[in-house]
């Protein structure tokens, strides 16, 4: 069809009017070159009509659709193609999900100062390891040496009334003195010890022990201990800086027992539950793979339709650190599906396909084998298999499929439209 079209504009250019006013002798010379290219362009047309046509008399060869490639045996052996079958596997459907890195709540401890005052020193730097009962931070008010001062005076004067009681006590036995005085002793009594036990409380809360002050020991400054070992998150202070109750000193988180809080869409929360397993990846570490089992599925859904779930990290890493994020894959229920190797289905075009084995026949000398390509659908992947659904009209028990092999397949039929005669 191509050859007869360059024929026709050939012939157009032939009879153009402003061809035809061109030089006499450059005109001459113009129509033997064009006549000659059209003699040879008629020719090469005859001649591959007529092989064509040949070719198709003796069964040499035909048009195949599309999705159709042939092999020799040569080209098929080469191409190290497998037949096999659809399997029935066992594979897992998985969940992903997002969420991150977090620790329970008595792993993480805001470190406050329970009276306030001016920080005197500190050491803290954030990341530095710190064990339960260390020094953090040193703390100076005025008001700890009104506290201490106010201790000592009431035990003085709660020893002086323990006494006074129990002279009155003994002089109301013998009716010596008036009830009224002994009931006064031991309300005076009574009302120093309630007084002396709540001072000792507030020094117990800012870390004073009451049992070896005295007054050659009041202090002006007071220590702020961590309460649990780990490591410090966040620090709030510096030197000279002043602190209310209500202001955190530092943050101190500890990583050895760190839980990852996940989101689940609420469509998905049926499809976990709790002691199931799953596995996690760091964003920045693909490759390693750590394990985490559900202990709690929360019970409430989120504004955005989501729920929250919360997982044990089974083995501990050092690499891990509260607020990173992680990539989670859940393994739900295991079903029984049509599956085939990986490298037996292909994606070309956003669209996924298989091969096909149609029949080996002769053509002229040489026997050559037939595939088609066909579209299907593919599922869950899991060990090397892939879930896949062919179309209706295919009988799984006798198809074959290109198990190996296929992408070379793939190759030789995205050449198959290159031009030939």
């Amino acid at each position: 069809m191509s050859q007869l079209l360059l024929l026709k504009n050939s012939w157009v250019m032939l009879n153009n009017s402003n061809f035809q006013n061109t030089n006499f002798k450059n005109l001459k010379n113009m129509k033997t070159k064009l006549l000659l290219i059209m003699l040879a362009i008629a020719v090469f047309a005859v001649s591959c009509n007529s092989k064509k046509d040949e070719a198709v008399q003796n069964g040499e060869h035909e048009e195949l659709p599309a999705n159709v490639v042939e092999m020799d045996d040569a080209q098929y052996n080469a191409a190290g193609i497998e037949l096999g079958y659809v399997e029935h596997k066992e594979l897992s459907s998985v969940l992903t999900v997002n969420g991150m890195v977090s620790v329970l709540p008595q792993n993480l401890v805001s470190v406050s100062a329970i009276m306030g005052g001016y920080i005197k020193s500190t050491s803290l730097v954030q990341g530095s390891p710190v064990t339960q009962g260390q020094v953090i931070a040193v703390i100076e008010n005025p008001d700890f040496i009104e506290l201490q001062q106010n201790y000592l005076e009431s035990k003085s004067k709660l020893d002086y009334a323990e006494t006074e009681y129990n002279r009155q006590k003994e002089l109301h036995k013998e009716n010596v003195n008036s009830a009224k005085s002994y009931e006064l002793a031991l309300s005076e009594y009574k009302t120093l010890q309630s007084s002396v036990a709540a001072l000792e409380q507030k020094l117990r809360l800012i870390g004073i022990n009451s049992k070896s002050l005295t007054v050659d020991k009041i202090s002006s400054s007071v220590s702020v201990y961590s309460p649990i070992s780990g490591y410090v998150k966040t620090v709030n202070v510096n030197i000279g800086k002043y602190v209310n109750p209500t202001d955190v000193i530092a943050e101190i988180v500890n990583t050895k027992n760190m839980t990852l809080e996940l989101t689940v869409f609420e469509k998905d929360i049926d499809k976990v539950n709790i002691g199931q397993k799953l596995d996690f990846i760091l964003p920045a570490k693909p490759d390693v793979k750590m394990t985490a089992v559900i202990y709690q599925v929360g019970k409430t859904i989120n504004d955005d339709k989501t729920v929250k779930i919360y997982c044990t990290i089974e083995k501990e890493n050092k690499n891990l650190l509260p607020g990173m994020y992680v990539s989670a894959t859940i393994e739900t229920q295991s079903d029984s599906v049509t599956a085939l190797p990986k490298e037996a289905v292909l994606s070309f075009e956003d669209k996924n396909y298989i091969f096909i084995y149609l029949e080996k026949k002769k053509e002229g000398e040489v026997y050559v084998t037939l595939f088609e390509a066909v579209e299907i659908e593919k599922g869950v992947t899991e060990n090397g298999y892939i879930q896949v659904t062919l179309p209706v009209k295919y009988d799984l028990k006798t198809t074959k499929i290109v198990l190996k092999g296929a992408y070379n397949l793939l190759s030789a039929l995205k050449n198959a439209g290159d031009m030939a005669c």
